[in-house]
């Protein structure tokens, strides 16, 4: 069976070889691996990929490494890699980050079962039902917003979602939300237009002229657009552009960055360090 193993703790003396060693005495087969020493905390944090003979699966590898997690005070998560994580994937208008999604999962570079889609508006109706995938319009108003969130959070239960991906979806979630999902929210935002906040920031991009637009993939905080940045990237543009080519653009490093973005989150590659994040790629 294949295991991914992520950890942190305080940092000191021995830790690595304590893993290795309860590892080795399950037969476990090391595949891969990552560490890093934040010096500013004094915190380790790794990740491991392995194979190992456990008939008693997760719970079996999890109890072997019980006095190792004890002894050192880890945060410990194991995952059996060949479980899919569960996404549900919600969207307004734009569909251009979901058919990016939807197109990763079908050819298998994003492996991950996307279980529901859900939208304030019905333009991607089509595509869910291509894709056979449950589709939930659900409209949201200033009156509704909190009985919405309720109906999300019985369908994260109900589908036993592990992540939601706001993939262009132009709701704010509630602070209440946001927090009970904690690091369980992946959102992509034009932040490479930090000037230009509210409605059309491309063509507040492209009147002011800028010479790169990006975007970024974060979690979800209480803090609107201020969660842990897992990915980001940018675009060079110039004057010959018109403001619809800044849209494309735009889209274009939308897309590719929460695609990115949400592969790690599924390889458990992410890790959460504060405000920040510890990405082993």
């Amino acid at each position: 069976m294949h295991f991914t193993l992520t950890f942190s703790c305080p940092d000191r003396p021995g830790i690595v070889a304590a893993i290795s060693t309860a590892l080795a005495e399950k037969g476990a087969d090391i595949l891969e691996t990552h560490q890093f020493s934040d010096q500013s905390t004094r915190r380790l944090f790794m990740r491991l990929a392995f194979t190992a003979p456990a008939p008693g699966g997760l719970e079996e590898i999890r109890a072997s490494l019980s006095p190792v997690q004890a002894k050192f005070g880890m945060t410990m998560r194991l995952h059996d890699s060949a479980v899919l994580p569960r996404l549900i994937i919600m969207v307004s208008k734009f569909d251009h980050a979901l058919l990016n999604l939807l197109y990763q999962v079908r050819v298998n570079w994003l492996r991950a079962e996307i279980v529901a889609i859900v939208s304030n508006h019905q333009e991607s109706a089509t595509a869910a039902k291509q894709a056979g995938i449950p589709y939930y319009y659900w409209p949201v108003t200033k009156d509704n917003k909190s009985e919405q969130e309720d109906r999300l959070r019985a369908l994260v239960t109900e589908t036993r979602a592990d992540l939601i991906v706001l993939a262009r979806y132009m709701q704010v979630l509630s602070d209440a939300f946001s927090t009970e999902m904690s690091g369980r929210i992946i959102n992509i935002h034009h932040s490479f237009l930090p000037s230009f906040k509210g409605a059309r920031p491309y063509h507040q991009a492209f009147a002011r002229g800028v010479k790169l637009i990006g975007a970024t993939a974060h979690y979800v905080t209480p803090d609107l657009d201020e969660g842990p940045i897992i990915e980001q990237e940018t675009a060079r543009v110039t004057h010959s552009l018109s403001a619809e080519d800044y849209v494309a653009t735009g889209r274009s490093v939308e897309s590719q960055v929460l695609a990115r973005a949400v592969k790690l989150h599924v390889e458990q590659r992410v890790m959460l360090n504060g405000h920040r994040t510890i990405i082993f790629s």
